[in-house]
């Protein structure tokens, strides 16, 4: 390899390590935050706050910043142990991700009626009418009767989940989000919603003036909709990890040859006669 080529790749690779620690540096903050100000908040799975959006910022952002730490020390340095390091980091997390999904894949039937009994036991034991969280961390209320409005489902599986749950006991009620359109001119404007409305469809218990379809249903088809945008996702995830795999083991192998041979002599940090430290940093 060049001079100027092995100077490209090797700079190249540490700016884009920097930029990948900002972005974990970011998403580490955010999630910091939502776990000090609006603990268990964002979460459509309450029994396991660990899957919240606050737990799941703080595990991006720190994997983030200590894979890149290590690839950025690794390539500005010229440290042969740190780019091993980054390498070992990388496989680590690919074949998680593979064993992870190959799990998922082959459980899916099991995994799926889990996480809806737990989904459905959130229901039951954390909504709450009135508890709307904030902008940046909404409860797990707001998250439902954003959900249900924007699918127009009602539910996990039907609007029965919504049966007796602890904020109305005894009651077979619905959320509001649940009611379908009044006036299709006017999406905003639903039955019960207090607008020149004299009923409240989520107390009349009325099925026919609630969403028929569930939730679950509703986002599997919005899943499959949008398969593409998931498919070019796992590829670029894929394409930065390949390209960090590659790009780090060829610094290992340059940096090795580079001081057994005089080849790269130039680029070792040498002494002019001035008595000025050089590097190859200088170039």
């Amino acid at each position: 390899m060049g001079s100027s080529g092995y100077t490209c790749i090797r700079r190249t690779f540490c700016c884009l390590n920097v930029l990948v620690m900002l972005c974990g540096g970011i998403f580490l903050g955010m999630g910091l935050w939502l776990h000090l100000s609006y603990q268990g908040y964002a979460t459509l799975y309450p029994s396991h706050l660990g899957l919240s959006a606050d737990s799941l910022f703080i595990l991006i952002g720190g994997l983030s910043i200590v894979i890149s730490f290590f690839g950025c020390c690794g390539s500005f340095f010229e440290s042969r142990c740190c780019l091993i390091i980054y390498f070992s980091l990388i496989i680590v997390l690919f074949l998680s991700e593979f064993i992870v999904g190959a799990l998922v894949f082959v459980f899916r039937s099991g995994i799926a009626r889990a996480v809806t009994m737990d989904i459905k036991d959130g229901i039951v034991k954390h909504y709450n009418a009135t508890d709307r969280g904030g902008m940046f961390s909404p409860s797990v209320s707001s998250i439902w009767d954003r959900m249900q409005m924007e699918l127009q489902c009602c539910g996990v599986n039907s609007y029965e989940d919504w049966y007796h749950i602890e904020h109305w006991e005894r009651e077979k009620w619905v959320p509001k989000s649940c009611c379908r359109t009044r006036h299709t001119l006017s999406p905003e404007l639903f039955e019960g919603s207090g607008y020149d409305v004299d009923d409240d469809c989520r107390k009349k218990q009325r099925p026919e003036l609630w969403w028929s379809q569930g939730c679950s249903k509703a986002i599997q088809m919005l899943l499959i909709q949008k398969l593409h945008v998931v498919g070019i996702v796992a590829i670029v995830i894929a394409f930065f990890q390949l390209f960090g795999l590659i790009i780090s083991m060829l610094l290992f192998c340059t940096i090795k040859h580079k001081r057994k041979s005089d080849t790269y002599k130039s680029y070792s940090p040498t002494i002019d006669s001035s008595g000025l430290r050089q590097s190859y940093l200088d170039d």
